[in-house]
């Protein structure tokens, strides 16, 4: 990365990037990661880590230019908080089972945002403005939690979905504008995150799977249509729920 960034004979795209043209990328190489962690492939895996470390050796690399920190000192740094944040393994506390490690986990970086607040800490600070907002809202609701702001139970969470869902209906029956039905229909996805939290479920990882569903239903419509003799833009859409249907029960059995 340093020859690439070398002012004489470096790669010009390399030498233009920043921090924030890199950044996209950085969230990119970490989704390809995930995916392929999901389809289980192994060999994809490696290479797509090697690609996510590749964005972390750029930005430490545009950092050490600035004069900031180099590679080494990002090494050291995860080091240091792995070691103060397992101090039942480098230190004498004591944490027997997996809830109780995650326990004293986030109790040691509520102390660290605390530290770093200088005595204008709240419990919202340090979840990332650039998580994917039903992860990020879950994130939110996990910090409210802790001081007993959430329900005990399921059956308000879903009430409240309800009650979401009703006002965003309303909204778009006054034919409201589309800011404020906008800011409706983040009430019920902050409500619908809420309810996958008590379940113990990931919206991210739901949202996923159905969207690979309807994905998988709809190459079956499509094929459908193909195999009738005419194209799908010439189908009815009760012909295609027909299909739609159909792989409905061909994925049960």
């Amino acid at each position: 990365m340093a020859a690439l960034r070398a002012p004489d004979g470096g790669c010009p795209w390399d030498k233009a990037q920043t921090f924030k043209t890199i950044a996209p990328y950085t969230l990119e190489e970490a989704y390809e990661v995930l995916d392929a962690i999901e389809r289980d492939d192994m060999d994809d895996l490696r290479d797509e880590l090697g690609d996510l470390l590749l964005q972390v050796v750029f930005h430490a690399r545009m950092a050490e230019e600035a004069g900031l920190f180099a590679f080494d000192d990002v090494a050291e740094s995860i080091s240091d908080k792995l070691e103060r944040r397992h101090p039942h393994i480098f230190g004498d506390v004591q944490a027997d089972t997996a809830e109780a490690v995650h326990a004293n986990w986030e109790a040691i970086k509520a102390a660290e945002r605390d530290r770093k607040a200088a005595g204008d800490a709240s419990l919202m600070d340090g979840v990332a403005r650039a998580l994917p907002a039903l992860q990020r809202a879950v994130k939110l609701q996990k910090r409210a939690a802790r001081v007993g702001f959430d329900w005990d139970d399921l059956v308000p969470v879903i009430a409240k979905v309800r009650e979401e869902l009703d006002e965003l209906e309303t909204e778009i029956a006054a034919r409201a504008s589309q800011e404020a039905v906008e800011d409706e229909l983040g009430d019920v996805l902050f409500a619908v995150a809420n309810l996958s939290r008590h379940l113990k479920c990931d919206p991210e990882q739901a949202a996923r799977g159905t969207c690979e569903k309807f994905e998988r239903r709809f190459r079956f419509v499509e094929m459908q249509a193909v195999a009738s003799g005419k194209s799908i833009e010439a189908h009815s859409l009760e012909e295609l729920e027909v299909y739609w249907q159909r792989a409905k029960r061909e994925e049960r059995g």
